[in-house]
């Protein structure tokens, strides 16, 4: 299986991973089955978001149990939080339903901005306390429109950048990979 490193975050996984939206459809016991056997078959990553309903808790019941150690896996999830105590309500509501006390990657979900320290909002420094009190191992962005994406990564606040990609992807997508690359952010598609 091809591995690959999520830029400065330093976490190698195989180039596949669980992306959980569609786990909301499936029953818990269903879900939980789903996600231990493609963890056995040698997944490691999973990603979530509050906005996918309870895909973050059925991953608290396939993995928060004590079924594996924490450390042997790698849960991303995502806010769309517009105030940092939006922000600070739904990692506390990640937490608490991944049954876990961090999350490896905390991202801005379908950002349509660069959150960034001093702009006002506050939004990344409450990353940053999030991180600061090892709620968050990683800060991460996810987004949709390919100007935000590439703001987001020169501005080298992002350890990844997650962005819709497929074979139809034009240069300038392209472009984005290579600029990730070279900016060492991990590129998750």
């Amino acid at each position: 299986m091809n591995t690959v490193t999520l830029g400065s975050t330093g976490i190698t996984v195989c180039q596949n991973a669980f992306g959980a939206l569609p786990i909301q459809r499936t029953p818990a016991g269903e879900a939980v089955r789903i996600l231990r056997r493609a963890w056995e078959g040698g997944i490691r990553y999973f990603d979530t978001a509050r906005a996918y309903s309870d895909s973050e808790e059925k991953l608290g019941l396939a993995f928060g149990d004590g079924w594996l150690r924490r450390e042997d896996v790698y849960i991303a999830t995502k806010t769309q939080a517009k105030t940092p105590e939006e922000l600070r309500t739904d990692l506390a509501t990640s937490l608490a339903k991944l049954q876990t006390d961090y999350v490896d990657i905390y991202q801005f979900h379908m950002a349509g901005q660069v959150w960034a320290p001093g702009d006002g909002s506050g939004m990344y420094e409450a990353m940053l306390e999030a991180k600061e009190a090892g709620k968050i191992r990683h800060i991460g962005i996810t987004a949709h429109k390919i100007g935000v994406a590439e703001d987001a990564v020169r501005s080298g606040l992002y350890e990844t950048l997650q962005f819709p990609f497929s074979y139809l992807a034009g240069q300038r997508e392209l472009d984005l990979v290579q600029l990730c690359e070279e900016r060492n952010v991990g590129f998750i598609c």
